[in-house]
């Protein structure tokens, strides 16, 4: 049964009310797709005042509201949304005076996210990438950690490696830092990613250095305590401990959000020591005139931004930009991508239709490790 099917049965039937709601949405699986259209439904049998969609879609109001099915306390709402769009969401009910924020109790996609869960609407276009698992006859790598002393934030930090399954400690492999480590590994399946890619030879086999703040943003935030943190203290720990390059054309670092800001400014103040950048929905904000608009956190991320488009030097090394489009960060990120190129970047950059998250960054591992660390199976078609 369709939707305006059973929005007639009801007029015809109005006695039937929960026996044909039942069977409605027993007939279907939510939220309906039908083309480029997405028609999210609400029921559960108890009195509403009304069901708003809460979204992540820059440029969409944030409060999407549903249309009451007269005489029942069953909603809907269609939206028209792009044909590759993935989109995360919760719905807000009206109830007793309140507003409680949950997930779409009709759908079991979930997105998992240091925050809790969001419900996933993909839309016929998105395809979920098949190298994001490891085949069953992979060689799977090792997970192993240290405990690091950090003079420079004077605390402890567990760093924790992955090495591929073909690691020999006197070998020299390439190198990459990872910040929020923690939540790549958690919520982005970055180590079945990495033994997947190069399973399949499409990147080297390379050791990644996984890290995390403790006091992220302000961390994180083009804080030149934290380049010192990853050039003076983290790069030397490693490579005492395990076989990985000393070429800074080998050694890159990477992060999403504000890890990308700090990856970028780590790469800005010692260009000397990292040659590959995989930057992934940087929160790159910058102004022309007046106030940019976000929290005190951004201070410092907005001064080095416009410093760095003021900055006439030359900055070298192979770069992986990326960002979803529904995120209001994407102006950002497009102005930078020529700015890079003109400052002597070999850059490389995608887009999605996704928003900020964790699985819209797996999805563009592939894209950034490739082009950064291309295996003997990967090639480039322009």
């Amino acid at each position: 049964m369709k939707l305006l099917d059973l929005v007639e049965s009801l007029r015809a039937s109005p006695a039937a009310t929960d026996k044909l709601l039942k069977a409605f949405v027993d007939a279907n699986t939510f939220p309906l797709v039908e083309g480029d259209t997405a028609t999210f439904f609400f029921w559960d049998g108890e009195p509403t005042k009304g069901v708003n969609l809460m979204h992540w879609v820059f440029g969409l109001e944030t409060r999407q509201p549903f249309t009451r099915i007269l005489g029942t306390d069953a909603f809907y709402l269609s939206l028209e949304l792009p044909h590759r769009a993935r989109v995360e969401y919760k719905f807000e009910l009206l109830r007793g005076g309140r507003r409680r924020w949950i997930r779409d109790p009709r759908n079991d996609l979930q997105a998992f996210d240091p925050f809790g869960s969001n419900s996933v609407c993909p839309m016929p276009g998105y395809e979920e990438p098949n190298w994001i698992h490891p085949a069953e006859n992979c060689r799977r790598g090792r997970i192993e950690s240290f405990t690091l002393k950090s003079a420079e934030w004077g605390d402890e930090r567990e760093v924790t490696m992955y090495l591929p399954n073909e690691y020999k400690p006197h070998k020299r492999y390439p190198l990459l830092l990872c910040h929020d480590g923690r939540d790549y590994r958690r919520f982005a399946n970055m180590v079945d990613v990495l033994d997947a890619l190069i399973h399949r030879r499409e990147v080297r086999p390379l050791v990644v250095a996984f890290v995390d703040g403790v006091d992220r943003n302000r961390e994180y935030g083009a804080n030149p305590r934290q380049t010192v943190f990853l050039v003076d203290e983290l790069l030397p720990a490693v490579r005492a401990r395990y076989g990985v390059t000393k070429d800074p054309a080998e050694t890159g670092v990477m992060g999403a959000s504000f890890g990308a800001v700090s990856s970028l400014f780590a790469h800005w103040q010692r260009p000397d020591v990292f040659g590959k950048l995989l930057l992934q929905s940087g929160s790159f904000v910058f102004t022309d005139v007046g106030h940019h608009g976000r929290s005190e956190l951004f201070d410092p991320v907005v001064e080095f931004v416009n410093a760095l488009r003021n900055d006439t030097g030359k900055l070298e090394g192979r770069t992986h930009l990326s960002c979803g489009v529904f995120e209001s960060l994407i102006q950002f990120n497009r102005a930078l991508l020529p700015l890079l190129r003109e400052r002597g970047m070999d850059v490389r950059y995608s887009e999605a239709q996704d928003g900020h998250n964790w699985i819209a960054w797996r999805d563009r591992l592939r894209d950034g490790l490739t082009w950064l660390y291309p295996g003997h199976l990967w090639m480039w078609y322009d």
